[in-house]
């Protein structure tokens, strides 16, 4: 492990990666209170302005992994901080014009982008990172990250509450300008020569047959598409959890994320430790998982103690952080380095698909009927991909991810 913090491309890019995190919080906060306060806490306008996060994830993430799978990954990503920060540079006058509308926009160009540079992230480390380290550079990057997953909620909430929504704006344009920077120092990246050239469209339906040809792959995506929807029905209403079932103020709800980043922070250490234990029991560990998240789903909305709340949060943030570092392992060392981007751009929008449902669906749900209610079908839900994790072959390594050890480079 201690080599990973020498590898230069894995801590160029963890830093960038540091660096979006903070301003995706800061965007998040911000936005959600603006609109609350413009919208007086109307539950459907939050949980628009989440659907509109995920909206773009789910149309465009194909489309940018597969040109992820044939752009120069270097130049992708610096391009895709950098328009991020013109992005908002252009929100930030329409709002000093008065359209305060634009704000759902900022978080529609910011989608976008990220569709493109993300994935190329990914090809990055399967280029400079050892597949026997891959586990645990995603786990010592998801701990970095969900430092920012604390701070970031506190960070934003006191640059909006102090500052107001133009320093926040100023705030991300300082952030993606500062990512794009560090990743000039990245090693020149170039893609091999094809023998035979091919269109965006051949490359995008040889990822879609890649995808569905292959079990473990079909069966992720299911399982995304039901996380996702539990997750979506959710995720606009913890603001209201705050208010309803704590009693207290909507900025309350930092506490929670911070909470959720606390076991993100433990979850991504632990997970990074026993890297070589979870890869060898993965299908258990993941059953596990979901079990428990669904759990705590329950016990979020039962609660009305604050410290129980917390609490349940912080071990949902530790499930989290398992989740994402064995998912994101398994498909840098599992599917074929051309075809990282393409199958990323299948798993994510299958999530986002069940996401932007559930968030699209929530917020009437809950005037319908009760927190009660939305938090419990979404309980269910997650239960229910206990069936999933339960039918995948995830205990065995993929016979590629061997013969991917040779062609790694190191640059330090």
């Amino acid at each position: 492990m201690t080599s990973l913090f020498k590898n230069r491309v894995f801590l160029i890019v963890a830093g960038a990666d540091l660096l979006q995190q903070i301003g995706i919080w800061i965007r998040n906060m911000a936005l959600l209170f603006y609109v609350m306060e413009q919208s007086g806490n109307n539950t459907v306008a939050v949980s628009l302005l989440t659907a509109l996060e995920y909206l773009p994830i789910f149309l465009f993430s194909l489309i940018g992994g597969t040109f992820a799978d044939r752009w120069n990954p270097k130049k992708t990503v610096i391009a895709g901080d950098a328009l991020s920060a013109v992005s908002i540079l252009v929100i930030l006058l329409l709002v000093l014009a008065g359209l305060w509308q634009a704000v759902f926009v900022a978080t529609v160009v910011s989608a976008i982008v990220s569709q493109f540079s993300q994935p190329s992230s990914s090809v990055l480390f399967r280029q400079h990172v050892p597949v026997e380290q891959v586990g645990s550079a995603v786990g010592i990057t998801q701990s970095l990250m969900a430092i920012f997953t604390i701070l970031g909620p506190i960070l934003g909430t006191f640059i909006y509450t102090q500052l107001g929504l133009d320093a926040s704006l100023i705030a991300l344009i300082l952030v993606f300008l500062t990512a794009a920077g560090i990743q000039l120092l990245l090693p020149d990246a170039k893609r091999e020569a094809r023998p035979e050239p091919t269109s965006a469209w051949t490359d995008l339906k040889d990822g879609l047959n890649y995808v569905w040809e292959r079990s473990n792959l079909r069966i992720t995506a299911a399982l995304f598409l039901i996380s996702g929807l539990s997750i979506g029905l959710t995720q606009p209403l913890d603001v209201f959890l705050v208010i309803e079932r704590l009693g207290l103020p909507k900025e309350g709800v930092q506490w929670l994320t911070a909470s959720e980043g606390v076991g993100m922070l433990v979850g991504g250490l632990a997970a990074a430790a026993s890297a070589g234990w979870v890869g060898r029991h993965r299908r258990g560990v993941m059953t596990g998982i979901m079990l428990i998240w669904s759990m705590l789903t329950f016990v979020e909305v039962l609660s009305v103690w604050t410290p129980l709340t917390a609490s349940a949060r912080v071990l949902s943030g530790l499930c989290g952080a398992f989740f994402q570092v064995i998912f994101t392992a398994f498909m840098i060392q599992e599917v074929k380095q051309e075809y990282i981007g393409r199958a990323n751009g299948v798993m994510i929008p299958m999530m986002m698909a069940g996401i932007l449902l559930g968030t699209g669906v929530s917020g009437l749900l809950m005037n319908v009927s009760s927190l009660f209610v939305v938090y419990g079908a979404s309980s269910l839900l997650t239960l229910s991909c206990c069936l999933l994790t339960l039918r995948l072959k995830l205990d065995q390594p993929h016979p590629a991810a061997a013969k991917m050890q040779q062609n790694v480079s190191y640059n330090k």
